[in-house]
């Protein structure tokens, strides 16, 4: 008897301070915050070297490299505006987002870009591509795409010269810069019916 009265202690403590927690770890973890007006999805940025007269293993950090740049860059110049590198990346790797660029990558195609962007309810995606042409010599292709209408508004296309991470670092700063000022001018002025 004595047994049964700690049991039932315990099922009342249980149903008293417990199961109310219960519903609250059922639900969904909150949402993101939503993006204001000019929202950025950027990208992973890509890696080509295909056509380079060397190939080395160093190579694929230039590409993590460039893609931290430009996120952190876009961050201080847009704050809130750029969505969460997390999210993005989620969405990009997506088999239905996927699927609109027939199972490649999102970040070089175009129409894969904007579906993530729609996805995220972003007004823009950027892409941006680091190329190997030589131990010296770098290509670093970028574009800002309006996500509602498919407008390639900026597409910059820079050669790298020297050695690769300084360079790097460079180019996809200027590169976030001049996206940013764009954005900012475009959401300053009259807003686009959706």
């Amino acid at each position: 008897m004595h047994r049964r009265v700690k049991v039932s202690t315990y099922l009342l403590l249980l149903l008293e301070f417990v199961l109310p927690a219960v519903p609250a770890l059922a639900q969904a973890p909150p949402a993101s915050p939503p993006l204001r007006a000019g929202a950025v999805a950027a990208l992973d940025v890509a890696l080509y070297t295909a056509g380079a007269n060397l190939q080395e293993a160093s190579d694929t950090g230039r590409a993590a490299l460039a893609t931290s740049v430009l996120r952190g860059r876009l961050t201080e110049l847009l704050g809130p505006a750029l969505a969460d590198s997390a999210a993005v990346a989620r969405r990009a790797s997506d088999p239905r987002i996927r699927q609109v660029a027939g199972d490649q990558a999102c970040y070089v195609i175009v129409a894969c870009a904007r579906a993530v962007g729609r996805d995220l309810d972003a007004d823009w995606v950027v892409m941006a591509k680091v190329s190997k042409t030589s131990n010296l010599i770098w290509l670093l292709t970028g574009q800002l795409i309006n996500v509602d209408t498919g407008e390639i508004v900026l597409d910059d296309s820079t050669e790298l010269k020297g050695d690769p991470e300084p360079m790097i670092r460079a180019g996809v700063r200027i590169f976030a810069e001049r996206v940013a000022r764009t954005v900012n001018e475009r959401v300053s002025g009259p807003r686009a019916e959706r």
